[in-house]
């Protein structure tokens, strides 16, 4: 059967991270209620404040999500929350965390935080199958069909995608996938699409990559229009971004 992850490339080209943190620097806060029913979870992009102010606290971290580009961070409604009733495996997840702050040990601050990271995946994914957010990349990934061409999108940026190829990933026409695709992304296919390579083609840059090859690398024509859309997207050359590193087999071949 053809895999198919709506989050793990996304996840994988972002350094995502959480650490415990006070609650009123919290991004992703975790609670129980005083009766010990059901809890809740709470993220956010910024700090987040549970609407029951006499719940418990069971967990108070902040997310790092790898640079404020990552589409994910983007995303993110001011307020996400994701209700634990019916949802064990989470429930165990958290206990587990609990577990690990109420008695540290050797490696528990790395435990909480890859564990965090776990529930981080866990809230995201539950969101997307549940269409909760109304518009964004959330949205899009949660609809079936956008979804198969927005992870196309992220999990091949190098190639020369139209707007024709995309429909038929998503197997829409093409004027239906344009409408739906900009209705519930906010944007068009062609902005997303210049948006994720550049943000790809950053991070190149800062691991030392040559400004002519990521341009080409990631579908444009010339590095001087690479250049002139890496600036109007960040504001800044690419060749600001670049770090100097040593050559690898890949950049001498």
């Amino acid at each position: 059967m053809e895999r198919f992850d709506r989050l793990t490339t996304l996840m994988a080209r972002f350094r995502v991270s959480a650490r415990l943190a006070p609650l009123s620097e919290a991004t992703l806060v975790a609670t129980r209620p005083a009766t010990h029913g059901p809890g809740k979870l709470y993220l956010g992009a910024h700090p987040v404040a549970p609407e029951d102010p006499e719940s418990d606290i069971l967990l108070a971290a902040r997310v790092d999500w790898g640079g404020a580009a990552n589409p994910l961070f983007l995303a993110l409604p001011d307020l996400m929350v994701h209700d634990l009733a019916g949802d064990e495996g989470t429930v165990q997840l958290l206990s587990l965390i609990d577990t690990e702050i109420r008695s540290p040990r050797c490696g528990s601050e790395t435990v909480i935080g890859r564990l965090t990271e776990v529930l981080l995946v866990r809230i995201l994914r539950g969101q997307i199958e549940a269409g909760s957010v109304e518009s964004g990349l959330l949205a899009g990934l949660s609809d079936a069909r956008l979804s198969r061409s927005i992870v196309a999108i992220h999990d091949q940026p190098e190639r020369l995608w139209t707007s024709d190829d995309l429909a038929r990933e998503a197997g829409l026409s093409r004027s239906r996938f344009m409408e739906l695709f900009q209705a519930r992304v906010g944007e068009t296919p062609a902005a997303y699409l210049r948006r994720w390579r550049l943000t790809l083609a950053s991070q190149d840059l800062a691991l030392g990559a040559r400004v002519e090859r990521v341009a080409h690398r990631y579908g444009f024509r010339s590095p001087e229009g690479f250049s002139k859309a890496f600036k109007r997207q960040f504001g800044r050359s690419p060749i600001s971004m670049r770090k100097p590193q040593r050559p690898t087999l890949q950049d001498v071949s």
